[in-house]
This record gives structure tokens, sequence and C-alpha cells, in this order.
């Protein structure tokens, strides 16, 4: 039984990276989606997500999922932009669905994929940090670090994949927890505008930036410390 999981998990990590690979127009669409997140500016993101017409929501849709992935690129970014682009109340639907949509499938790449796979995806540093969190809050690890604005949604739900907790738990903790950070969020990026929106966005921006910098840091710590 354990043989035939681990042919299925290996099969479907096999399948997804050669569409990523071999299929060029999949590869393309991947690829400049995560240079748009990359470059951290607001306006280049809603341009993008604009010139896709009718099909402008379901682009910022896939956005917020791939960033989901892709952790630790930001998704303020993306909830600012549809918060602009479609009205706070329809923004924050928007963000909070498609936010929801990336961390059941963060899970699930940890639940059948497995650590190996998501310490690929982030990195081993990343994940045993949340652990300690989780072993610190046991089953209120979830909704206290939707809550937390320092905490990385895409770990935390990589991080619940590798534990014994249930889907629904976990669901309905990040739901509920999500919820207030992405309804400030869209009435900032709404309702905010000029020096201020600037002053919100530069925070933000920074924070995104510094952790990332953190992270590659210990990334390149931990490597020299095992040579």
């Amino acid at each position: 039984m354990r043989k035939k999981s681990l042919v299925v998990k290996i099969g479907v990590l096999l399948l997804i990276i050669g569409i990523y690979l071999f299929i060029g127009p999949v590869n393309r669409f991947i690829n400049q989606m995560i240079f748009y997140l990359s470059m951290l500016n607001l306006e280049s993101l809603k341009q993008y997500i604009l010139s896709f017409g009718i099909w402008a929501p379901i682009i910022s849709f896939i956005l917020m999922i791939l960033q989901s992935v892709a952790a630790p690129l930001p998704a303020f970014l993306i909830t600012f932009a549809n918060a602009a682009l479609f009205g706070w109340v329809k923004g924050a639907l928007l963000s909070w669905t498609s936010a929801m949509a990336g961390a059941a499938l963060c899970f699930y790449i940890a639940r059948f994929l497995g650590r190996d796979t998501v310490g690929k995806l982030t990195s081993k540093f990343a994940i045993d940090s949340v652990d300690e969190f989780f072993n610190k809050y046991g089953k209120h690890t979830i909704l206290i670090a939707r809550l937390l604005p320092f905490m990385s949604f895409d770990l935390v739900s990589y991080a619940a994949g590798l534990t014994s907790m249930s889907f629904v738990s976990f669901f309905i903790a990040t739901g509920i927890g999500q919820l207030p950070a992405t309804i400030i969020y869209s009435y900032v990026g709404d309702m905010l505008t000029g020096g201020a929106k600037l002053m919100m966005m530069g925070i933000l921006t920074l924070s995104a930036i510094s952790v990332l910098i953190y992270v590659l840091k210990k990334i390149y710590n931990d490597k020299n410390k095992v040579s």
C-alpha cells in the first residue's frame, strides 16, 4: 500500500514538473506571472491583470494560488491590486477565496508529497521554524498564525499538511483567521490614496523583502554548516 502511494506521489510530482518544463505556453505564462509578482510593483501588477480583460479576475485568482505555492512571494500586492481594480468588497472576496484555494493546495502538496518536497519549495529552516510554532500552540496554531501579520501564510499551510490535522479543521481555522487581514488590506488598497498609500505599500514591501533576506540568509548559513 505504501509503495503504491509513493508511486502515485512521484507520478503527480513528475506530471506537474513535466507540464511546466515541456509545455511552452504554460512555462511562459507561469514565468511571466512570477516576474510580475517579484517586481513588487503594484501599478505594474494592476496593468498586467487588466491586460486580460474579462479574464482579469481569473488571472488574479491564479496569481494568488501561484504565490501561495511559490513562497515567499508577497500576497498583499495581489490583495491591494484586487481592491484597486474591483472595489474593496469584491476585491476582498476575490482575494479571500483565492487565498483559501492556495492554502488548500499547499496543504495537500505537503500531505501527499511530504516534507522533502515542501523543503524544496520553501526551505528546511522555514519549515522547522513553523514546526516550532505548531509545537507551542497545538490545535490553535492555524487560527493564531493567520491573525499574525509576520507569519507566512504559505508556510503555515505547508506545515499544517505535514501534521495529522484534518483538512476541515485547517480550512475552517484558515478561513476565520485570514478574513480580518484580507478585509483590512482590501479596504486600505481601495480607500488610501497618494502619500498614505505609498507609505503603506513601502512598509509592507520592506517587511516582505526583510523576511525574504532573512530566510535566504538562514538557508545560506545552513548549507555552509552542512558542507
